[in-house]
């Protein structure tokens, strides 16, 4: 049994950081939740282009990665700020917030009289809440109610030569112990998905899964593009992987050798009853990724990177492991774990393993990631539609 400190939180989940999370429901309010949680210590916005004009799945998604921030362990209390009369209501948001049974205030710009009142309404109610939660003490949790984000990005062929084996490694000694990890980005399960669906533990879940890769081929299709065969981006093709399904064969290395117990949709919560690995749609873009596994439940993310990216998260410390001992050493204020010491014959993949899971259990604890102590909070969300 592996013992953690953390909040706990009123509806039976745990956080291992415990933020003052600023929501604006609109880009028309992001300036103002912005200068709001500039105002209060601790507390952090996330600013975003979206929440008006968007209909269909794609406003639900977008509702839902902002719930899900909300509803994340790992914040304590939550500031929703609107402007009054975008698509995205701030009740809307609040509301489905406050049913896991954190504290939730609102602020609505239009209300308040603009932009100056609304600043001081919110600043004040922020500093009450930062109060509250900052009175919390941290207790014992068993490391079983840890749910791990895999990301990789900025890859080369170390990533699936050292890095993506070793967070594998470090998956399956978190899923042994209870855990749960979520592996994402749908568009680099291209060419394996096969491999991943042959392991999930029934027939319905294969089938979401190929259909899942089958549907973003189809969309890049529509634009012309057919990304089988092919390598979209610059920065991989300079590193040296040629195709997608090169990447995608190194990529799914992450998710170690579980069984896949659940497919999620974008920012989709992961079930706590049950827990193992799931699988969830994502894009390829890494701050996406990241922020939709988040707001699916996510407290921690380990992210691989040959070619080396600064990348953080608003709420969860992000661990940055690279296989590429050159960019280790280029890129040490960022990266937290040398796994080219596989690469130079230093140590092989199960002792890397073992190394990244033991970092995630210090920083599950209170250490600081780099990203973190740089202030990288880096936040987007996965638009699958058109504004209108």
């Amino acid at each position: 049994m592996i013992t953690l400190k953390g909040y706990r939180r009123e509806n039976g989940s745990w956080g291992i950081r415990n933020h003052l999370l600023v929501i604006p429901t609109s880009v028309c309010a992001s300036e103002t939740a912005s200068r709001i949680a500039a105002l209060v210590p601790g507390a952090v916005a996330i600013p975003h282009q979206h929440g008006c004009c968007q209909v269909g799945a794609d406003y639900r998604q977008t509702v839902r990665t902002l719930v899900g921030f909300g509803r994340n362990p790992n914040v304590g209390a939550v500031l929703v700020v609107g402007l009054g009369c975008e698509g995205i209501q701030p009740a809307v948001v609040a509301g489905q917030i406050r049913e896991s049974g954190k504290r939730v205030e609102t602020v609505i710009i239009q209300e308040c009289g603009g932009t100056l009142k609304a600043i001081a309404k919110g600043a004040e109610l922020c500093a009450e809440l930062a109060r509250e939660i900052g009175a919390q003490q941290r207790e014992d949790f068993d490391v079983s109610e840890l749910v791990l984000g895999l990301e990789c990005g900025g890859s080369d062929p170390t990533s699936g030569i050292a890095a993506n084996p070793s967070v594998g490694k470090a998956s399956n000694l978190l899923i042994d112990a209870g855990g749960t990890s979520i592996l994402s980005e749908t568009t680099e399960l291209i060419g394996a998905e096969h491999l991943v669906a042959a392991r999930c533990v029934t027939k319905e879940l294969a089938d979401r899964l190929v259909f899942m890769v089958k549907r973003i081929e189809d969309k890049s299709i529509s634009y012309g593009v057919d990304l089988r065969g092919t390598q979209p981006t610059p920065g991989n093709i300079e590193g040296g992987l040629t195709t997608i399904e090169e990447k995608s064969l190194g990529c799914v290395y992450k998710a170690g050798d579980k069984p896949v117990v659940g497919v999620l949709e974008y920012a989709e919560s992961v079930d706590p009853a049950n827990k193992g690995l799931y699988f969830m749609d994502t894009p390829g873009e890494d701050i996406d990724s990241i922020t939709g596994m988040v707001a699916g439940g996510a407290q921690i993310v380990v992210f691989t990177t040959g070619r080396g990216t600064p990348t953080g998260c608003p709420i969860a410390p992000v661990v940055k492991v690279t296989g590429n001992p050159d960019t280790y050493a280029k890129m040490t204020d960022n990266i937290d774990i040398n796994a080219g010491k596989v690469i130079t014959g230093e140590a092989n993949l199960d002792q890397l393993g073992r190394e990244i899971f033991d970092c995630l259990l210090k920083v599950a604890n209170g250490d600081l990631t780099k990203a973190e102590s740089l202030g990288h909070k880096e936040f987007g969300i996965y638009r699958i539609g058109d504004t209108f």
